[in-house]
């Protein structure tokens, strides 16, 4: 699978910098991303604080185990 340049921390970060007020193509053109990667990970992130995110990816990790 393709290593992220991004931790689930910073990517909630970003998404709050959107919830905030920023515009979409200015955090894309800021952090270096594609508009398609910040609407998958707000599909996958969205609402989310950053132990929710720590939590599903142990459960992630659990399940790879399985």
């Amino acid at each position: 699978m393709k290593r992220t340049r991004f931790t689930d921390e910073q990517i909630i970060g970003i998404l709050g910098e959107h919830e905030a007020g920023a515009k979409c193509a200015d955090l894309c053109r800021k952090h270096g991303m594609s508009e398609g990667t910040f609407y998958n990970w707000k599909a996958k992130f969205g609402g989310m604080t950053v132990s929710e995110a720590k939590r599903l990816k142990a459960l992630e990790d659990e399940n790879a185990k399985l």
